[in-house]
């Protein structure tokens, strides 16, 4: 499948990753994003040998949008500090089938991860392994069944905006793990990385991107 590329250059790059595509290797042994992007990579400029590229973040496999690498070890260390130091900012856009009560607002709760299940859980602040996760939320517009949010994160938990919204009563489109009661037909939900921007980790100029919503579904209703 051909990539869509937001951004290229010597140090880095950035896709719109489709929601069936890996971001890192896991037990279904299915090839990753990053096994094309260094295909790609290696055709385009005819590369001899092993083909470098730097995993910065990560989306859930379900999920969508634009994802950064590096293509340097040089870009690798110093994207990697700023996505530490929140110095990045990232929009993210969900579907939901319940609208929130008020169209905007702050969700500071305590996560925790239930490692074999894969899945987040609010929990109580002093439960043991809890981590505080915080998000802001702002509605942008409805279709006759659907409601579209906007999401900011201030911290960077395991699944924190699935699991919060659905702890808001607004579970996203298609997400079976979090509660919605049927899927997507693509196995995908209804949560994409919409907006990304960083700073060149050599010219530090601003780079910004947008990445555009999956073709298929709902999303073209919001369009």
């Amino acid at each position: 499948m051909a990539l869509e590329i937001l951004y290229e250059d010597n140090h880095v790059i950035v896709v719109n990753k489709l929601p069936s595509e890996l971001t890192q290797g896991d037990k279904t042994g299915d090839a990753t994003l990053p096994d094309l992007i260094k295909t790609y990579l290696k055709e385009k400029y005819q590369k001899p040998g092993n083909v470098f590229l730097g995993v910065v973040h990560r989306l859930d496999r379900p999920t969508s949008g634009a994802l950064v690498f590096a293509r340097t070890s040089k870009a690798l260390e110093r994207l990697n500090a700023q996505f530490r130091d929140k110095e990045t900012n990232k929009v993210y856009w969900a579907i939901v089938s319940q609208k929130p009560a008020q169209n905007s607002g702050t969700l500071v709760q305590y996560l925790k991860k239930n490692e074999s299940q894969n899945k987040s859980y609010v929990v109580a602040a002093d439960t043991p392994g809890a981590k505080k996760a915080v998000l802001h939320y702002q509605f942008l517009k409805s279709s006759e069944r659907y409601h579209l949010l906007e999401i900011k994160l201030e911290t960077g938990r395991h699944h924190q905006i699935r699991c919060q919204l659905a702890n808001l009563g607004c579970v996203i489109k298609g997400d079976l793990k979090y509660g919605d009661k049927r899927s997507n037909p693509d196995g995908s939900i209804c949560l994409h990385a919409r907006t990304l921007a960083f700073q060149h980790p050599t010219s530090k100029e601003t780079i910004g991107v947008v990445a555009p919503l999956p073709e298929l579904g709902i999303w073209a209703a919001f369009k």
